[in-house]
């Protein structure tokens, strides 16, 4: 179904507690029909809600109502339990301190609760909330963090705002892909009458696990091999969060900061250059890695400093 890119001014909505947009005149902000395409597409992959959210900003052509909307979010958000405010459910590598918990439904679909001590952050962690609430497990893993330059907060949001935002969203899947294992792991288990595996395959299965690399040198040899950077670095910082329940029992590699110069982000936003190496190790995330605190530049740009 398309849809008129067209002004917007927000109205209050109270039926839904979030602002709504409805069309003025002004300026075609159409865009051709390949890139229309492209963006209904990728817009019909994200939840219901998120969708519609996304949906609401790009109606808003002023930068400044978009971040009245983020307040407004913010504003609206329940004030979560001092019990949760924990290490557990701290979003990491944020300027400020978010808290996000998360329950697995009856219905089978996730339903978040999240606070902070930043305004601005608490819009944030609000607007995820509200689009990530009442979706499927398999709907939520499946957003990528290009919906946020759909938002088009660029110009509201510093560095480390934009990296904030995407560690909200890393834990809230995280968390959900965990509930949901969680949850399947009894039916998952072998039945009681189940046989015994040969002595050979244990220890087939034992000497492939001993060879298997370490997750520094995962994300090293990924990164080398597909951005050729001119600088890398990756320093494992899982001991600065020992005990953090978020990760997965019995990993020890959890947290890395890792510095990237590549030609491979020129021309790329922020928010791009995250997704392109959270892509390149997805299997990391899914297997025990929990956070990234990643610096990504371009050699000019590293060059261009005084």
């Amino acid at each position: 179904m398309r849809r008129a890119t067209i002004p917007c001014r927000l109205v209050t909505h109270s039926s839904v507690g979030i602002q709504q947009a409805q069309p003025v005149r002004g300026r075609d902000w159409g865009l051709g029909a390949n890139a229309a395409q492209v963006q209904e597409t990728a817009e019909e992959e994200l939840p219901t809600k998120l969708r519609e959210i996304v949906q609401l900003f790009q109606g808003v052509a002023e930068q400044r109502a978009r971040y009245q909307q983020l307040l407004y979010y913010g504003q609206k958000l329940k004030p979560l339990a001092k019990e949760f405010c924990t290490l557990e459910n701290k979003v990491q590598g944020c300027v400020s301190q978010v808290w996000v918990v998360c329950k697995l439904g009856d219905d089978g679909r996730m339903y978040f609760e999240t606070d902070s001590d930043s305004a601005l952050t608490k819009g944030l962690a609000a607007l995820l909330v509200e689009g990530l609430s009442g979706a499927t497990p398999v709907e939520i893993l499946k957003v990528s963090p290009t919906f946020m330059e759909k938002l088009g907060l660029q110009q509201s949001l510093t560095p480390s705002r934009s990296n904030g935002f995407l560690n909200m969203l890393r834990l809230m899947q995280k968390k959900t892909l965990e509930a949901y294992m969680g949850s399947s792991s009894s039916s998952s288990s072998p039945p009681a009458n189940a046989p015994e595996e040969e002595p050979e395959a244990v220890a087939t299965k034992a000497k492939a696990e001993s060879v298997i690399t370490t997750v520094k040198d995962s994300i090293t040899s990924k990164l080398t091999e597909r951005l050729s950077p001119a600088e890398l670095e990756v320093e494992d910082v899982s001991h600065q969060h020992a005990g953090h329940a978020g990760a997965p029992r019995g990993s020890s590699e959890t947290h890395f900061n890792v510095k990237v110069i590549s030609d491979a982000f020129q021309g790329l936003s922020l928010v791009k250059r995250h997704r392109l190496i959270y892509g390149l190790l997805q299997e990391e995330l899914q297997n025990g890695l929990h956070a990234l605190s990643l610096i990504t530049k371009t050699p000019a740009e590293v060059s261009d400093k005084p």
